[in-house]
Order: C-alpha cells, then structure tokens, then sequence
C-alpha cells in the first residue's frame, strides 16, 4: 500500500505570522493542530516538509541537515514572499533546533523552542529513531516481516552521512543561540529524555533575550504537540505570541460600512 506523505501547509489569517518547525522522522503533521489553533487567535501559518520526510525511511538518508536547513529558510521567505513583515518562529525537536538556528541569523518577533535536543553530543540514538520509523513506516505499506527485516538490514547498510549532519548543525546551533536576543519561550515534557531535559535549562539560560521563560509539562514526553497536554501547549504558545510586541494588529481590520 502506498501512503500518502503529508505536505507543506500555509493557513493565512492576520499579519502576523508564525513559521511552524516539525522533527526529525516527523512531518507537518507534529505542527497541524497547534498552526490551526494558532490562526483561530489571527495568526498566518506556514510549515515546510523537509525533503525525504514523510515518506520512506530511505529517502531521510538520502538528505540531510543542510537540505532541512533549505527547507526551513524557504519557508521563511515564503512568507516574506507572500507579504508578512512579522515573523515568529516555532519548532519541536529538531525543528526547535531549526528555530533557534532561524532566532540567531533572521529578524524574528519571536522563538517558541519545544523539546529541542541541544545538548547532543553525539550522532548516537539518531539512526535509532530512523530505525524505528522504519519498522512502523514499512508496517502501515502492508509489507510482511520477512520483507521488512530485509529491508531494515538494507536500510543499515546505507550512508548515514545525513546522521553526521545532523549532529554538526546541532552542535553549530548550540554556539549560536546566545546570539538570540528576540523574546523566547522554552517548552519541555517531563517524560522526555534526559538529553532535552537537559537541553530545555541550558537553552534558557543561554539566549541573550531577557524577555524569556520556560514551561514544563508533567504528563508530556517528547511530541507535546500531539500529547495529552497538547491544549495547554497550544494556550500557551499563543499567550507567549500575543504578547509579543507586533506592529501589525491581530485581526484584520473590517471596513466601516455606513449605512446609507
């Protein structure tokens, strides 16, 4: 069975726009929600896809950190293109890399970094992950263990470069982000790995802004976003966003019609 891969989405609302990150082995999908939350408050969102994700594990290899990086920097001046002045910035997991990586080298109003492993060391447990969306990838095609576990073996012995790239931009990233003095809002699940729970504290207390704050979620693991507390996360991403010092109003403004 062929699955259909998600696609880049843009939702237009206000003037105000916010450029939506999703994670490694993830897909817009990570984002969905929280962007059609957002542009009920007024807010224009836009996700890019990373190339090779969404689709078979092989094609993520087949890429790397310096494409996504690409893709990110393709959906800000998407938004450029289409006329949006204002831009905040919002990203999970990698994509929370990503957007302290934007917050450091782009004007934005904004950084909202959800779960962001900052604090990798090595390119260790990241073929891990690719391994397991592998199996469950291959699984929803309909393919059966004996074709599976021969294709995971193939997909072993394939170039990690990509791998290596990854950890370079992270570890490229972790330099940069003191250089951020836009206002930032770090959000971290409790249940996730030490790795982010060790990278949320070190990422607060590394960015130069001194408009910055930092929320954990008890019952949340890694994907807040599509957790048991996702709600809470949205409420609070937005009140980080409206308090933000934008130009532009939250709402289009409707013409005054008089009546005749």
């Amino acid at each position: 069975m062929k699955l259909l891969a998600p696609k880049p989405f843009t939702i237009e609302g206000g003037k105000r726009a916010v450029l939506l990150l999703h994670g490694f082995t993830g897909s817009t999908k990570d984002v969905k929600k929280l962007g059609q939350f957002l542009n009920k408050k007024g807010y224009t969102c836009h996700a890019p896809m990373y190339r090779g994700h969404g689709v078979s594990p092989e094609e993520i290899l087949r890429y790397g950190a310096k494409y996504w990086w690409e893709d990110v920097t393709s959906g800000y001046h998407h938004l450029k293109t289409l006329g949006y002045e204002e831009i905040a910035v919002v990203g999970i997991s990698l994509g929370g890399v990503f957007t302290l990586k934007v917050g450091a080298e782009f004007p934005v109003k904004g950084v909202v970094s959800m779960c962001a492993p900052i604090k990798r060391k090595s390119s260790n447990g990241l073929f891990e992950r690719l391994y397991k969306y592998a199996e469950v990838y291959k699984k929803f095609e309909g393919k059966d263990d004996a074709q599976i576990a021969a294709e995971l073996v193939d997909l072993e012995n394939m170039d990690r470069h990509a791998i290596t790239e990854i950890q370079k931009m992270i570890e490229h990233t972790s330099d940069e982000i003191e250089e951020i003095d836009a206002p930032t809002l770090v959000l971290q699940g409790k249940l996730d790995d030490k790795l982010y729970q060790e990278s949320a504290p070190f990422i607060f207390d590394t960015v130069e802004s001194g408009d910055k704050e930092i929320i954990w979620y008890p019952n949340s693991g890694h994907i807040i976003t599509l957790g048991q507390e996702r709600e809470q996360v949205f409420q609070d991403t937005a009140n980080f966003l409206d308090h933000l010092n934008w130009i532009a109003p939250a709402f289009e403004e409707q013409p005054v019609v008089q009546a005749l």
